[in-house]
């Protein structure tokens, strides 16, 4: 019968699992970040929901996004992107919540913007399958960034003076 016997030494053991450990750390660091592009992939697939989410405020729209692009949020927040924000806000989303990370932005073509003669598009952002924010823009030259609300539709103003009906003398 054979025994051997072997000295450990703790502290190069130590080293050694610490360097695994920091090795492995890196790895997912790196490789980690790959989990956005399964969850752009599986959004991909979601179209229906974004354009139902979208009819929930009355829009119609494209059944099929004109623009579909992975964008990163700002880790610093400019003016620009605080006064974005702060539309976001408003409608319930906080952007700077994403900062740094890469989201999925889908573009599609509102069909029924009340009193649209230009195109008006609808920007939904999507982070791991769920709407964080987005908006909707109209391209007139007038147009505007909103929420997603879908405005009061306007009347027409009519350029002729108010009147008031009179009565006319009666004929003889």
């Amino acid at each position: 019968m054979m025994i051997l016997t072997a000295k450990v030494d703790f502290k190069k053991i130590m080293v050694i699992l610490l360097s695994l450990a920091a090795v492995l750390l890196a790895l997912i660091l790196i490789f980690g970040g790959r989990d956005e592009d399964t969850a752009a992939t599986a959004a991909v697939s979601a179209n229906d929901d974004r354009v139902k989410f979208l009819e929930s405020f009355g829009w119609q729209v494209t059944p099929t996004p004109r623009e579909a692009s992975q964008v990163r949020i700002p880790e610093e927040s400019g003016e620009m992107f605080r006064r974005y924000n702060a539309l976001q806000k408003g409608q319930g989303y906080d952007l700077s919540k994403f900062s740094g990370k890469k989201v999925m932005r889908y573009v599609y073509e509102i069909t029924n913007f009340p009193g649209a003669q230009e195109p008006v598009y609808a920007t939904v952002l999507v982070y791991k399958n769920q709407v964080i924010g987005g908006d909707v823009t109209d391209t007139a030259a007038k147009g505007a960034i909103r929420g997603f609300k879908m405005p009061q539709a306007t009347q027409p103003q009519s350029t002729l003076p108010e009147t008031t009906p009179t009565t006319l003398p009666a004929a003889d």
